[in-house]
């Protein structure tokens, strides 16, 4: 499947006059002809309409501020104190694999995840490593800021899958959640969008996380909040809720449905509504809009807050808990790949303060949140269809340092792209394996490096997408899809 920008030539259809007065009936919801293949794809109007035919889909999580690849996959406990740090190992399910000591929930299910240790690329500044791996582009494009996104950005992962992946249930192919990705400084940061495929494919945002002061490092609100040097901290009027999905005031829901009628009769004459319908450019935004305002589906895949009580507990009652749950919620209503970002404003970005924020208000909501959903994913029977992946924009120094001007005086860890520890279960991986690995000081790829393009070929592999597919810009010039190989032996 390909993405065409396809200028429409105006004809005049021969409609006989009583299909007119049917098809105008569609003007009452203030859509037009070509809303018709959306409109038809409700069915009978009775909110949901799910197929039963398994699909492939994507969990990416995202860590914005880097995670310590020392403290969390790649532990290097005979190295000098002071490359070694603070945690402890502690063994997994896989014989001589050790993780940290902060992580045991994961652990113990190892057997269902395996880890890439030596995912490189060139960069240590936080806006150019977004968007290489939000992306899975190593080049910087022509124009690149890192002060704002532009329009010759790469796409990102979300987007081109928007743009070559078909649609299931009329949801969008992908969405990002609890919020876009800013700095601390309030700017937003490049490659979450659409970029070089144009705004029209962004991803589908889904803003569920109700604060956004900057002066705060996000962490998992409300039961794990942190200010980089004040520590604990939650926001005062701290909301976790996605948008409400429903019709304006004045407009009842069985009117709505009862305007939507008008469909059995033109779904009877389909064949004309379709040469029709052909006449008009596809707003896919307006067809959508009803789909997600009927969808009874889509209104339960989005609250978290009405899952059952036993479920939020295991994922845990925090922006983190409720992002991954809503991200299973959404692949299990039919949407393919949900990017959620876990911490906003650079939030694993562990210059200072490293130790205590990763072990009070980082690394245990997401040994929870993350354990939980491949758990839940494997007793739903969907684990082998769904490819989990979790990583950050670079990883962290091998030297442990405390920077001039610290106000927490406390050490952490610098930029570092040069080698980071990638999370891989779910989607046919096999657990218990490791791929690659760093030096003796965690600096550097040892062994069978990898880059940001292998980790996106993998995830395009796992949808399902041939190595052929393109998409293609106004110039009707083909883009690739693929850049790289699929990162080899995580599968059979």
């Amino acid at each position: 499947m390909t993405v065409h920008n396809i200028a429409w030539q105006p004809r005049h259809p021969q409609i006989p006059r009583r299909m007119a007065v049917q098809a105008g009936g569609i003007g009452l919801l203030g859509l037009g002809m070509n809303h018709v293949a959306g409109l038809r794809a409700m069915g009978s109007a009775t909110g949901t309409s799910k197929s039963t035919k398994r699909h492939r889909s994507v969990i990416f999580i995202f860590l914005s501020g880097g995670l310590a690849q020392h403290e969390s996959f790649d532990p290097k406990p005979l190295a000098p104190d002071t490359v070694r740090g603070e945690f402890s190992p502690i063994a997994t399910q896989a014989a001589g694999t050790h993780i940290s000591e902060h992580l045991p929930m994961l652990a113990s299910i190892s057997n269902k995840w395996s880890m890439v240790r030596s995912l490189s690329h060139p960069y240590n500044e936080h806006s150019i490593g977004h968007h290489v791996m939000l992306t899975g582009r190593t080049p910087v494009p022509r124009g690149f800021s890192s002060n704002a996104p532009t329009a010759n950005d790469f796409p990102s992962i979300p987007s081109v899958v928007t743009g070559v992946v078909p649609r299931r249930n009329n949801l969008p192919p992908a969405a990002v959640l609890p919020e876009k990705l800013v700095h601390v400084t309030g700017r937003t940061i490049p490659g979450q969008f659409g970029g070089q495929m144009g705004s029209k494919l962004d991803p589908w945002f889904i803003e569920a996380s109700g604060y956004k002061d900057s002066k705060y490092i996000h962490g998992a609100f409300p039961q794990y909040g942190f200010q980089r040097w004040d520590g604990a901290t939650t926001p005062d009027n701290y909301v976790f809720d996605a948008p409400k999905l429903t019709l304006q005031q004045g407009i009842l829901e069985p009117r709505f449905r009862n305007r939507l009628s008008l469909m059995h009769e033109i779904d009877r004459q389909r064949r004309h509504l379709d040469r029709a319908a052909n006449i008009a450019q596809f707003d896919q935004y307006r067809q959508e809009a009803v789909s997600l305002l009927l969808d009874g589906g889509v209104h339960r895949a989005l609250d978290v807050h009405s899952a059952p009580d036993a479920d939020q507990d295991r994922y845990g009652r925090n922006s983190f808990g409720w992002s991954l749950l809503m991200a299973r919620q959404l692949v299990e209503s039919g949407v393919s790949l949900v990017q959620v970002n876990l911490s906003n404003n650079e939030g694993w970005d562990t210059h200072e303060a490293a130790f205590r924020n990763l072990k009070n208000f980082l690394l245990p909501p997401t040994d929870r949140a993350v354990s939980a959903l491949i758990e839940d994913l494997d007793q739903r029977g969907l684990l082998d269809d769904t490819l989990i992946v979790m990583a950050g924009e670079f990883g962290r120094t091998p030297k442990i340092f405390t920077f001039k001007g610290a106000k927490s005086k406390l050490p952490g860890r610098d930029h570092w792209g040069a080698v980071q520890s990638v999370f891989f279960a779910g989607g046919g991986v096999q657990g218990g394996r490791t791929i690659g690995a760093s030096d003796k000081i965690g600096a550097y790829p040892n062994s069978d490096p990898q880059k940001p393009e292998n980790m996106a070929a993998t995830i395009y592999e796992s949808l399902g997408l041939p190595k052929t597919i393109a998409w293609h810009d106004e110039l009707d010039r083909p883009h690739h899809v693929y850049h790289a190989e699929p990162i080899s032996g995580l599968k059979a």
